[in-house]
C-alpha cells in the first residue's frame, strides 16, 4: 500500500487554507505555485477534495477554494479517503481456494468457508491506520506546525504571500 503524492499535496494545501478570512478563498494557480507543482495535477486533486466535501468552490473574479468544514472537522483519513479512494487497500483474492495440494471435496467448511485469515490481519490493520488518522486533524497539524515547529514568522509570511498574491 503507498499513498499517491496528491495525499500529500492535498494536506499541505490545506494547511495554507486553514487560516483564511471569512469569504476569502484561495486559487489553484497561486497554490501550485506556491507548492512549485502542476496546477493541472492540483486541479485533479482539489476537484476530488470538492466532490467529498472538504473544500468549496467561491465563485467569481477573485474566486477559488476555501475549506467547507471547520479544520478541527478535516481529519488526514478524510483527506486519504478522498484522494484515494474508500476501496480496502487489501485485495483478498483467495489464494488459498487454489492450493493444489488440498482436496476440496474433504475439506471443512471451518477452512473453505471461514474468513482468510491474511485478510483478516490486512483488514485490522488497515482499521488501526484509518483510526489514527481519524485522530489527526487540520487544526492539530496547524498548531504543530505554526505554533510548535516553525518560527512565527513564517505563518505571517505564508498569509501574507497569498494575501498579496490576491490583491
Amino acid at each position: 500500500m503507498k499513498f499517491s503524492i496528491g495525499v500529500e499535496y492535498a494536506i499541505h494545501c490545506l494547511l495554507y487554507m486553514v487560516n483564511l478570512e471569512d469569504g476569502k478563498s484561495v486559487g489553484i494557480r497561486d497554490l501550485a505555485r506556491f507548492q512549485g507543482i502542476s496546477e493541472t495535477y492540483l486541479s485533479k486533486v482539489y476537484a476530488k477534495l470538492s466532490k467529498s466535501g472538504i473544500i468549496k468552490s467561491i465563485p467569481g473574479v477573485k474566486g477559488g477554494y476555501a475549506l467547507a468544514r471547520s479544520a478541527e472537522e478535516i481529519t488526514f483519513w478524510d483527506v486519504v479517503e478522498s484522494v484515494e479512494g474508500s476501496e480496502p487497500f487489501f485485495q483478498c483474492a483467495e489464494i488459498r481456494q487454489k492450493n493444489i495440494l488440498l482436496d476440496k471435496d474433504n475439506l471443512s467448511d471451518k477452512y473453505t468457508k471461514c474468513p482468510c485469515l491474511i485478510k483478516v490481519v490486512m483488514l485490522e490493520a488497515e482499521d488501526e491506520m484509518r483510526k489514527y488518522l481519524s485522530n489527526k486533524t487540520l487544526a492539530w497539524l496547524y498548531d504543530e506546525v505554526y505554533n510548535k515547529t516553525l518560527p512565527k514568522e513564517v505563518e505571517k509570511s505564508t498569509i501574507e504571500w497569498f494575501n498579496n498574491i490576491r490583491k
